[in-house]
This record gives structure tokens, C-alpha cells and sequence, in this order.
């Protein structure tokens, strides 16, 4: 999938709505319209990449804020202390579905583990 066709890519550039909770000039953080969890946040870099295993050594730094602000929002939705899970999936058996990286953001309930 192109960038022009992404939608991650899209709400990142302000032409589709979403509940955006964070965002600066590298990284763009919303609410996910199907939750697994009270929150489920999702943090993408605005560089179109498509997953991590498109990633490459130049992206080490944005992968990095990436973490950072998954972090900071779970602080902010007060999981810090109770626990959270941040995931990356990759590829279809893993369950990505949008081609583009994004981290989630999960937590305000007991996870099971193993995930899936």
C-alpha cells in the first residue's frame, strides 16, 4: 500500500477525523475505533513505513519516540501504576491490519497472557 492510500497516513495528515490524544511533528497518537481494552491507543510515526519490518537503522530514532509516547499515554490514562501492554504486530498471522507501523496501547483491564 502507498502512503497516498494509507489511512494511519491520512488521519496522520488531517484528511480523515480521529480521537487524537497526542501528537508533535514525528508522531501522531489516537484512540483505535474498535477498542480491545478501555484504552487502546495508537501511536504511528507520520513517516509512512509499512510495519516494522519495513523499518530500517534511520527509523531507530522515531521507532524510539514511538515507545516514549506510548508510555507517556498510559501515564496520562493513569495504567502506569495497575500495568499496560504495548504491542507491535507484524504481518496477517499477527493480526496488522493497517500496513503502517503502529504501536498499541492497551490496558485499564486484566490482560490474559498468552496474548491472542
Amino acid at each position: 500500500m502507498s502512503a497516498s492510500g494509507c489511512i494511519f497516513c491520512r488521519i496522520a495528515n488531517k484528511e480523515m477525523d480521529a480521537d487524537i490524544v497526542y501528537e508533535d511533528e514525528e508522531v501522531v497518537a489516537f484512540r483505535d475505533i474498535n477498542p480491545q481494552a478501555p484504552t487502546h491507543v495508537l501511536v504511528i510515526p507520520r513517516k509512512h513505513f509499512a510495519g516494522i519490518k519495513a523499518a530500517e537503522a534511520k527509523d531507530e530514532a522515531v521507532m524510539g519516540h514511538c515507545l516514549m509516547v506510548a508510555r507517556e499515554i498510559a501515564v496520562r490514562d493513569g495504567l502506569a501504576e495497575r500495568g499496560y501492554r504495548i504491542v507491535i504486530n507484524s504481518g496477517a498471522e499477527a493480526g496488522e491490519s493497517v500496513p503502517h507501523l503502529h504501536v498499541h496501547v492497551l490496558g485499564g483491564r486484566p490482560l490474559s497472557w498468552p496474548p491472542g
